[in-house]
């Protein structure tokens, strides 16, 4: 395998090892993946919700009660990715949940007290990724100089 590498002046293609890249029995059964890497997530889409209230102490005791929730689903290894829109649109966020179907994701989302305010709601479809994504709550915390 080869990769380019480009710089001011120059590029370089420097030869990358096949044992970098070498499949991993041993990992692949502990993420769960198939022969192809993958496995089946639900990617859920948080949307805005018809509660908005005005109140920026509700809104930010609702917001803490929120990350409390995306935490402990992460610390359980059922919520493997999150994160907010860059944006003031109507998808808010997205969730990658580590479980085989949409109604055991509806049970998860369940339990955020967003939802159950009706600041957010869900929109939830199965996907099939990378089994790889189990690593990020992981890798996430090498990098997190403040934690939520």
């Amino acid at each position: 395998m080869y990769a380019a590498c480009k710089n001011a002046t120059e590029t370089t293609i420097a030869n990358i090892s096949q044992d970098t890249y070498a499949f991993d029995s041993v990992t692949a059964k502990k993420w769960g993946a198939d022969e192809y890497g993958m496995k089946l997530y639900v990617l859920v889409f948080l949307k805005r919700g018809p509660y908005r209230s005005s109140d920026s102490t509700t809104r930010a005791n609702l917001q803490a009660a929120h990350m409390t929730n995306i935490n402990r689903l992460a610390e359980e290894g059922k919520l493997v990715l999150a994160g907010p829109m860059n944006s003031d649109e109507e998808i808010r966020g997205i969730y990658i949940f580590d479980v085989a179907t949409i109604e055991e994701a509806r049970a998860l989302t369940a339990t955020d007290p967003a939802i159950q305010a009706g600041s957010l709601i869900m929109e939830m479809h199965p996907w099939y990724g990378s089994a790889s994504l189990k690593e990020i709550p992981s890798l996430h915390k090498k990098g997190a100089k403040i934690n939520f």
